[in-house]
């Protein structure tokens, strides 16, 4: 009986770590494709902001910056992928990205930040290297 009951513990530890490890830090191949660096996205509306890129997953919770945040992968191909993310305390985010190659790609994103509505589109174009690290400034 205890035999069964610690074969039971280690298969629940083990799922339930597995699901976590998965959870942090799903594999979206499109991102793959992503030079990091200095990227200038410009928006619909002709506004641009110039960002440093070392992360080309944090593209997909722009909105939320470097908030930890779960992601879910709705879809997931080479060249496009939608994700659904929730950050405790800031809000949540569905975006889709294409990609177009290692230098430029567009960004459709939508959800709640900080408990206001907010929907965006961008483009983005690899500029080159940065000149600090970091995430998603």
């Amino acid at each position: 009986m205890r035999y069964r009951q610690a074969m039971m513990g280690l298969l629940f530890v083990a799922v339930v770590g597995g699901a976590a490890s998965a959870a942090q830090a799903p594999r979206v191949a499109a991102l793959d494709a992503l030079q990091p660096g200095r990227w200038v996205l410009k928006e619909k509306d002709g506004t641009s902001r110039s960002l440093c890129i070392a992360d080309p997953r944090n593209v997909m919770q722009i909105q939320h910056g470097t908030a930890q945040c779960s992601r879910f992968v709705i879809a997931n191909d080479p060249r496009s992928a939608t994700v659904h993310y929730t950050c405790p305390g800031a809000g949540h985010g569905r975006s889709m990205i294409h990609v177009e190659g290692r230098t430029q790609f567009s960004l459709r994103t939508q959800g709640i930040l900080e408990g206001a509505p907010f929907e965006t589109e961008y483009e983005g174009h690899h500029v080159g290297f940065c000149h600090q690290t970091g995430a998603v400034r």
